[in-house]
């Protein structure tokens, strides 16, 4: 035979594998509405530089349950390309080929595209269309390597960013993909996950329970928190996850006019009397770049916004209370929701942005019996350990430990700058008044006029020229100022170094 007949022989060999499960398979998986692995892949990297790695991968063919099946690539596509012209690792995991299961080989096709991602420091996408680790190559081995897979993930954490994309199943284990990966999208009514399907939760505690009910992105980006992002569909998702490798990943834009006037809308956005609701996105869109953010877990821990930005070209991380929900107030999940997401900006040397309109933590028997305490103490640990640049504006509210775990004065805040409107105070006036004066008003004539006056007293007391004036704030600044300030304070504090005493690692709280 000769080379070129050799050749013809490769490109038919690489053509039949391109087919993975076969037009059959793939009309089902449009049926579903979802794409393949590879048109997929075609939409999250930039025309024409996907490269594939182990196209020509097969099953192992020592196990009998495995004879006479075909998996082209093994069930999974791995590769690099560009996004945005940034080098991105990826492995997809193709439902039409034997349900996207993990197959050993296929596994170590991924094992190798993370070694490749830790080697480059680039980050790695997951597309996650899978039923988990194959149960014909699972008997007495590693399960596919499953153990490895999410092991190294661990390792990686921190040192190269990973994004999960879940587009379909995502049963057993791997599940922990996303739990593992820095962030995970879902895409709604086509993806699940969960450690066990539907099949096996009937079969071991005989619960009759759909796979969207079980784990479905409804679930996930509202209930549980394990999800970051709902997509309408996979081209959705598929943006989402081109956008968020953009705020890790795009070099430094020009930065835009930090003067720009959108800010006077502030003046009308944010009421000047402490209990009236508004929309912190609303503040957000007008101090960021261009008006637009990425929010993360949006439709989880509402009273908390966390979000990715750009403030003078440059990427910031955004945590904001939200009076909007709940007054703002902190509880367990939104304690834990901005925890990791200061966890991961810090990681990724992202400056953080704290807006501050928060009454403090919910109190309460149920909230305690939740582990509110410890809870609370992950957030405080995670503003504690961070070492990116922060700046804190405090807009109204900034009460008890509220005010500590938005980056209040003692947790290494850049520049700490107050409205006109802020309080900051152990609590509100109106509580602070009930405990203090507490026998005056009970014992007065009128006790709604005492109890007003004495309100009146302590407001006045928690002004934001109080704490200016003992210096406690950097400075009481027009609100209008505040994107040209904040990008001031961010460029200054760019090359801040922090000296933390040399240890193995602190305890979280768990």
């Amino acid at each position: 035979m000769s080379l070129r007949e050799m050749t013809d022989d490769l490109n038919r060999r690489k053509a039949a594998a391109r087919q993975m499960g076969g037009p059959a398979a793939i009309a089902r998986q449009h049926e579903a509405g979802k794409l393949t692995a590879r048109e997929r892949l075609d939409l999250l990297f930039d025309g024409g530089t996907f490269v594939e790695l182990g196209a020509l991968a097969d099953h192992e063919p020592r196990n009998p349950q495995m004879f006479g099946k075909e998996t082209p690539a093994d069930g999974v596509v791995t590769g690099y390309g560009q996004v945005d012209g940034k080098t991105v690792c990826c492995a997809a995991y193709d439902f039409t080929v034997m349900a996207g299961s993990m197959g050993e080989v296929g596994e170590r096709k991924v094992a190798r595209m993370r070694e490749l991602a830790l080697r480059l420091r680039a980050p790695i996408v997951w597309l996650l269309d899978s039923s988990g680790a194959r149960i014909q190559e699972t008997a007495g081995s590693q399960f596919a390597g499953s153990g490895d897979l999410f092991f190294e993930q661990v390792i990686m954490s921190g040192v190269v960013p990973q994004v999960a994309a879940v587009m379909g199943p995502c049963a057993a284990g791997t599940a922990y993909i996303p739990a593992l990966a820095d962030v995970a999208f879902m895409v709604k009514s086509t993806s699940s996950m969960a450690l066990g399907g539907p099949h096996l939760v009937k079969a071991a505690i005989g619960e009759d329970v759909s796979a969207e009910d079980l784990g479905g992105s409804r679930v996930h980006c509202t209930i549980s928190g394990c999800a970051d992002l709902e997509a309408a569909d996979d081209e959705a998702c598929i943006r989402s996850v081109r956008e968020y490798l953009g705020y890790l990943t795009e070099p430094v834009k020009p930065a835009s006019d930090p003067t720009d006037r959108r800010a006077e809308q502030l003046y009308d956005i944010v009421p000047a009397e402490p209990n009236k609701v508004y929309d912190m996105r609303k503040v957000i869109g007008a101090i960021v770049d261009d008006g637009r953010f990425m929010e993360l877990k949006g439709g989880w821990a509402k009273s908390i916004i966390t979000a990715l930005g750009r403030m003078g070209g440059r990427t910031v991380g955004i945590v904001a209370s939200q009076p909007s929900h709940r007054g703002g107030v902190l509880d367990v999940d939104s304690a834990d929701k901005a925890a990791r997401f200061v966890t991961l900006c810090d990681a990724y040397e992202i400056p953080l942005v704290f807006l501050v309109d928060v009454p403090g933590f919910l109190i309460g028997s149920k909230v305690e019996q939740q582990g509110i305490i410890r809870h609370g103490a992950k957030m405080l640990y995670a503003v504690s350990e961070a070492t990116v640049p922060k700046v804190t504006v405090v807009l109204r509210k900034a009460y008890g430990a509220g005010y500590f775990v938005m980056c209040g004065r003692a947790y290494e805040a850049d520049q700490i700058y107050a409205w006109p409107t802020a309080e900051i105070s152990v609590m509100g006036p109106e509580g602070a008044a009930a405990i203090i004066f507490r026998k005056e008003i009970e014992a007065a004539e009128d006790p709604a006029a005492v109890r007003a006056e004495r309100v009146g007293m302590i407001r006045e007391m928690i002004s934001p020229y109080v704490a200016a004036a003992g210096a406690y704030v950097d400075d009481v600044i027009d609100p209008a100022d505040t994107r040209r300030l904040v990008v001031a304070a961010l460029s200054a504090a760019r090359g801040k170094r922090v000296e933390r005493p040399a240890r193995k690692h602190g305890l979280w709280p768990v």
